[in-house]
């Protein structure tokens, strides 16, 4: 193989490496308080500029996904999907982007589909920002162990009982409101 060489001028050091890479809200956004909802979109908007993130995508988990979930009825998708759109523009941040890939799907959708798609779609690296109750649930599905070796786990508040699976990984996922001693630690944990 043929090398190249390159000249760099006296003194020159390299920049200094920023990994960004794409923030996904991943949750029902199914609160009955809009200031609630309002203050986690927020939160989590406040995490994707403190931490680089070149995107926040909202994804909304459609009424069959949450009813697998959660055995609890939730409110239409359209209607949550409106309440997204309306934050959304009232912000007007071109930093957020509202991804409704299972409200045109209109049926249940696996976390590891999910999670495949926005592979696909935003590339990586992936962070999934989540509640405590949501890390809990995902961590108790069979995908789990697979997908978590593929993105980090981001959440909104420390979990007061950590699923095994959760705990078990405790290196992937890191809680949004600590700071980590170096910055670039995060990324480099194993």
């Amino acid at each position: 193989m043929k090398r190249e060489t390159a000249q760099v001028p006296f003194g020159y050091e390299p920049p200094v490496r920023t990994v960004k890479g794409v923030l996904v809200f991943y949750d029902s956004f199914d609160s009955g308080d809009i200031e609630e909802l309002e203050q986690e979109l927020a939160a989590a908007l406040e995490t994707a500029r403190q931490r680089s993130f070149t995107k926040l995508v909202l994804y909304p988990l459609h009424e069959e996904t949450l009813r697998r979930m959660t055995k609890t009825p939730a409110a239409p998708y359209h209607k949550r999907e409106k309440t997204l759109i309306a934050w959304k523009q009232g912000f007007g941040s071109s930093l957020v982007t509202l991804e409704s890939w299972e409200g045109r799907r209109k049926k249940y959708t696996p976390f590891e589909a999910a999670v495949r798609h926005l592979e696909e779609i935003y590339g990586g690296p992936l962070f999934l920002y989540v509640t405590p109750e949501m890390a809990n649930r995902l961590a108790g599905y069979d995908a789990f162990k697979e997908a978590i070796k593929r993105i980090r786990l981001i959440l909104s508040a420390a979990p007061e009982a950590p699923h095994p699976n959760l705990e078990q990984f405790r290196s992937r996922w890191d809680v949004a409101g600590e700071a980590l001693a170096d910055p670039e630690e995060r990324y480099n944990r194993h």
